[in-house]
Formats: C-alpha cells, sequence, structure tokens
C-alpha cells in the first residue's frame, strides 16, 4: 500500500512535518522481531492491527518516512529514506527503489537548499539514501541532495560502515554500496560532521549515542517549553518491542547492547513524559509509553488487555 503525505504538528516552539514516503505489510512478524511470539501479537491485535501488523498474513506493518523539524529558524532532516535507483541486490524490497520523496518535501514546502542540517540517526540503507541525488540526473556521480545543509553523521557508525572498517570482518556488499553512493560523497563535498557520545543541534534539540541497532545508532531529542519528544530511529521496529524491550529486531548487530539502549530510552521516555518516535511506525507514527510495575505500557491501550511484560 502506497501512502504519500506530509502531516504537521508543533511541540513548543519546534514545527514538526512527517513525510511519509510509503506504508504497508513489509516482512512476517517473527522474522522482524524474532524474539516476539506469536501469542504476543495475536494478544494485542485489537491495537497492533492495522497500523502495525496486518493479521490475515502474519506480516508486520511499516511505514517509511523522514520527519523535518523547523527549530530555531534553521530545517532539520531527520534521515533521507532509500534514494532512487540504488543498487542494492541484498535487500529485494530497495534495490531500484523508485518514490517520490523530492515531490513529498516540495508539496511540504521544503527545498532541498534550504534544510541546514541533515541526521542520520545511522547509516542503513532506509535512512541515508536521499543524502545524495545524481549529479547529472542520471546515477554513477553522487552529490550532496541538500547542498547547504551539515550532515551530521555518528562517528561509530562511519567507522564500521567506511571503506576502513575500523570494527573489523567483512561487511555486506549492500553495506559497502550504500556507504559509495550515500555517505562518501557527502564526506567528500566537505558536507560532514562526525560527532560521538553527545551533539547538541541547537536549543531544543541534542543527538545522543544509543548503540546495538549499529555501533554508532542515535536518538534525537527534542525540549522545547516543557513538550518533549525523542525520535528513536530503528531503536524500535515494532511497539511489540515496547511491551518487552528485549526483544530485538532481526537488523539489530550488537542485541545485548540493542536491548540496554532500548530499555534506557524507554525509561526516560516514561518518566519525563517524552513522545517516543520511531523511525518506520505506521498509524500516527509515535507512541506514549509508561511505567507499568516494572514494564512498560502504552497510553490508549485497554488496561484490561493482557498484561504488560515484567523485565
Amino acid at each position: 500500500m502506497t501512502h504519500e503525505s506530509a502531516q504537521r504538528t508543533v511541540l513548543g516552539d519546534v514545527e514538526i512535518l512527517r513525510i511519509v514516503e510509503w506504508q504497508g505489510p513489509f516482512a512476517a512478524a517473527r522474522d522482524l522481531v524474532p524474539a516476539a511470539p506469536a501469542e504476543t501479537w495475536r494478544d494485542n491485535e485489537d491495537w497492533l492491527a492495522p497500523d502495525h501488523w496486518q493479521p490475515e498474513d502474519d506480516r508486520a506493518v511499516m511505514a517509511l518516512q523522514t520527519w523535518v523539524l523547523r527549530s530555531g529558524g534553521r530545517t532539520v532532516v531527520v534521515d533521507t529514506g532509500v534514494g532512487d535507483g540504488r543498487e542494492r541486490p541484498g535487500s529485494p524490497q530497495f534495490h531500484h527503489w523508485q518514490g517520490d520523496f523530492p515531490g513529498l518535501l516540495e508539496r511540504a514546502g521544503v527545498r532541498p537548499e534550504d534544510v541546514d542540517v541533515v541526521v542520520n540517526t545511522h547509516l542503513h540503507a532506509d535512512h541515508v539514501g536521499w543524502n545524495t541525488r545524481p549529479a547529472d540526473g542520471s546515477a554513477g556521480d553522487w552529490v550532496p541532495t541538500f547542498p547547504n545543509a551539515e550532515y551530521l553523521v555518528p562517528a561509530a557508525d562511519d567507522a564500521h560502515f567506511g571503506p576502513d572498517n575500523a570494527y573489523g570482518g567483512g561487511l555486506r556488499q549492500d553495506d559497502r554500496l550504500v556507504y559509495e553512493d550515500s555517505v562518501a560523497p557527502v564526506h567528500r563535498a566537505g558536507r560532514t560532521l562526525l560527532w560521538d557520545g553527545a551533539h547538541r543541534i541547537d536549543e531544543h534539540l541534542t543527538l545522543e549515542s544509543a548503540p546495538g541497532h549499529t555501533p554508532g545508532s542515535a536518538v534525537l531529542r527534542l525540549a522545547s517549553r516543557g513538550e518533549r519528544a525523542v525520535f528513536v530511529g530503528d531503536l524500535l521496529h515494532s511497539p511489540v518491542q515496547i511491551l518487552d524491550p528485549t526483544h530485538n529486531s532481526c537488523f539489530c548487530m550488537d542485541p545485548a547492547a540493542a536491548s540496554a539502549s532500548r530499555r534506557r530510552i524507554l525509561e526516560r521516555a516514561a518518566d519525563e513524559r517524552e513522545l517516543v518516535v520511531p523511525a518506520h511506525f505506521g498509524g500516527s507514527g509515535t507512541a506514549e509509553v509508561r511505567r507499568e510495575g516494572s514494564g512498560f505500557r502504552l497510553v490508549g491501550r485497554d488496561p484490561s488487555g493482557p498484561s504488560p511484560v515484567r523485565r
């Protein structure tokens, strides 16, 4: 199901645009989150379906989307999708993808030359694709899509996926291709800032390392006039990971670290009433979480429903 749209909201002094390029069934539920048992999905069907799960064929529903923040007079793009026409032979769903990301931005009033900051929460294919565009309209010579922007890239991910591969071991072909067409050209153009630990963008926005999904995976915190949100990238692929933060996605490179980061981020979100904004949630695209006993629950769930998973 294709679902192209832009939605607007405001938290404090920050305007948020949600740019949805695609939404629909993506993968078998237990392929995506292998540790989540079938009964977790079935027992929570009343709120997982249809936005997060398609029960008739047991497939997880996800969205391909970008978040654009207008903060302090600047425009910040959070993750840039798959990109068109990319060679991704190991990822059939992204191989030679064709979408309308530039058109969606334009219709939302976002011109590439007006973007000041691009945040890559991590360097997977569906988060960096529109970092670049073909210089002459055809693939092969890539230049930054956002020519005036500073691209904020986690240093640990750059070290892992870059040509020196400082973390050791081989990279998948797709990982090398992603770096070559969507990251290296931004380096060559002198538009990249590598960061580690934490990085403040402005008075409202701060990046924070949350490793595990990838070595440099990050979250972006928003705090403005008492309102808060945390953009968590791929720390969450499905709400079933909120019910049990030990449930990693099949894409998490370091499961133990990913689980620890997920719990830490959810604990703070519950305690500080941060709106949780994952990269791929369908429906509203967001979640509110609260502690319940030693676990978590989602705001709006029927309290008479299944109990949350305990630590």
